[in-house]
């Protein structure tokens, strides 16, 4: 029932392909969030409009339709733009860039939320303290809230992670040859679909436990207080048991 034969490589190609997937679109994902969330904290009404309307309509359409739209809209919009230029011929979109394109504007908008929730969870206090000893915006973000930040929202940044990585397999609709891509070819070469689809979903779940326990040891890692603790509890217990 596990016997492979032979598509083991391919297997692996198609996960490799994945893991570049999620991570590109993680990166461009995070960025868009943030650019997001500092617009709608932003004093300026049209900043706050444009990341109200983008949060709200990418979160309302499904990242299957928007890689759908992406892919092949996409192309027709930059022929048409090249018309423009005399370039007649066709254009089209990779698939792995286009899922890029399309994960990464879905990522970005629940991103967006989360880390407007954190930068609303530092005391506005210390912002301006950092202003009233001349720290300019920037200084203040970079120092002061952007490392706080990372804290508070990572928890929920690791949650869409994982989210974002099952939506990989929606982007083998326009020929990614990805995890999804690789296991259906598999499978109708053999005619043994239980098979390869079973081999995917233990490479899915093998690699969701590795970024599970990843993202622990980043959230460990950015709580120094919490390390702290757990090294001060060592050393009372050491100190105990030598006593004892």
């Amino acid at each position: 029932m596990f016997d492979l034969q032979g598509f083991g490589a391919l297997l692996l190609s198609g996960a490799t392909v994945t893991i570049q997937l999620a991570v590109t679109s993680l990166i461009i994902g995070m960025f868009l969030g943030l650019l997001g969330a500092t617009a709608k904290l932003s004093n300026v009404w049209l900043l706050r409009k444009i990341a109200t309307v983008y949060t709200a309509t990418m979160r309302g359409i499904p990242e299957l339709l928007l890689v759908l739209f992406i892919y092949y809209g996409g192309s027709i919009l930059l022929m048409s733009i090249l018309k423009k230029f005399g370039y007649n011929d066709y254009v089209e979109i990779s698939a792995f860039w286009g899922g890029v394109m399309a994960l990464s504007i879905a990522f970005g908008a629940y991103a967006t939320e989360i880390f407007r929730m954190s930068i609303q969870e530092i005391p506005i206090g210390q912002r301006e303290a950092a202003q009233a000893i001349g720290m300019r915006p920037f200084q203040t973000f970079h120092r002061i809230t952007l490392p706080q930040v990372w804290q508070i929202a990572l928890p929920g940044l690791g949650n869409l992670f994982l989210v974002l990585l099952k939506d990989t397999a929606l982007v083998s609709v326009v020929g990614l040859k990805d995890i999804m891509y690789q296991s259906s070819r598999a499978a109708q070469s053999t005619q043994q679909p239980f098979t390869f689809y079973m081999a995917a979903a233990i490479i899915y779940l093998g690699l969701t436990m590795l970024i599970t326990g990843f993202m622990m040891w980043l959230e460990w890692r950015a709580n120094p207080a919490a390390r702290y603790a757990k090294k001060l509890s060592r050393q009372t217990a050491q100190r105990q048991s030598t006593i004892g």
